[in-house]
C-alpha cells in the first residue's frame, strides 16, 4: 500500500498540467484512509497503556491496551474477551496466594492478569525488550534457546501459559522444552494458545487437549487458533472438545 502511494501508480490525473495539484484515485484514497486509521489505532493503544489502560472501571471490566504490535516479531494481541477469559481461567487455577504463573510470549495475558489481580505472582518471558517496563516480572526469552533462562525459574510454576510466536514444528518443540523447564514436575497446569494445525504436536509433546473455547485476536488472522490444556476445565472454557 505504501509503495503504491509513493509511486502514484495510475493514480494522478491531468498529467499534462504541472500546475494542478495531484488527485488520488478512489483506490488510493481508500488505501490512504485505511493506513491513517491503523496509525491512529496504534497511537491510541500506546497512549492507553501509558495512562493505565482505559482509566476507571474494575480490572475485569475495563480493557487493557498494549504497546503497538510488531508484526516483524509475529505479535498479535488477543481481543479483550479472549484476554479476560484466559486470565480468569488462570486465576481460577491459583488456589492460594503462593501460586506462581509463567506467561511465555503472551504479554496480553500478563497485562490482564495484573490488571485483575495486581498481587498475582506472574513472570513474563518475552523476546520484545519493550516489556522491560514490567521490571522484575520480565525475563528476556528467545525460543531458539529454550532453556537459556535464569536457573531459579526452573520447576517453579504451578501454571504455565504459552503462545509460541510461530506455527512451525521447531518452534513448538522448543517452547515445549521451556514449558517443561518452568513447570513443577507434579500438579502443574499447562495452557497453550496456538494454531489448530498444532493439535497433534500439542498432544504428542505435552499431552494437551483442545478446549471448545476458541481464542481470537484484535487483528483478524487467517489461521484458526485454539486453546489446549493438560487438564479438563469442566464447564469453564467450554470444556474439552470431544474427539472427532
Amino acid at each position: 500500500m505504501e509503495e503504491e502511494l509513493r509511486t502514484g501508480k495510475n493514480d494522478t490525473v491531468n498529467d499534462t498540467d504541472d500546475d494542478d495539484p495531484p488527485v488520488l484515485s478512489s483506490r488510493a484514497l481508500a488505501a490512504l484512509k485505511e493506513f491513517l486509521e491503523e496509525q491512529s489505532q496504534s497511537l491510541a493503544n500506546h497512549e492507553s497503556l501509558e495512562t493505565g489502560g482505559g482509566g476507571g472501571g474494575t480490572g475485569a471490566e475495563s480493557d487493557v491496551a498494549l504497546v503497538t504490535e510488531d508484526w516483524r516479531l509475529s505479535q498479535f494481541w488477543y481481543d479483550p474477551e479472549t484476554a479476560r477469559t484466559v486470565a480468569q481461567e488462570v486465576l481460577s487455577l491459583c488456589s492460594d496466594s503462593n501460586y506462581k504463573v509463567a506467561c511465555i510470549a503472551c504479554p496480553t495475558l500478563y497485562a490482564y492478569l495484573k490488571k485483575i489481580d495486581p498481587n498475582i505472582s506472574v513472570q513474563l518471558l518475552e523476546y520484545d525488550e519493550r516489556f522491560e517496563q514490567y521490571g522484575s516480572d520480565f525475563t528476556f526469552y528467545d525460543y531458539n534457546q529454550p532453556e537459556d533462562v535464569p536457573l531459579e525459574l526452573k520447576h517453579t510454576y504451578q501454571v504455565v501459559v504459552a503462545d509460541p510466536p510461530y506455527l512451525s514444528k521447531e518452534c513448538l518443540e522448543k517452547v515445549a522444552q521451556t514449558i517443561s523447564f518452568l513447570a513443577r514436575p507434579q500438579q502443574s497446569y499447562l495452557l497453550l494458545l496456538t494454531g489448530e494445525v498444532q493439535r497433534g504436536r500439542a498432544a504428542e509433546l505435552l499431552g494437551l487437549h483442545p478446549c471448545n473455547f476458541q481464542p481470537r485476536h484484535s487483528t483478524k488472522l487467517g489461521n484458526e487458533f485454539r486453546l489446549f490444556t493438560n487438564y479438563d476445565p469442566g464447564e469453564r472454557l467450554g470444556g474439552w472438545e470431544l474427539e472427532k
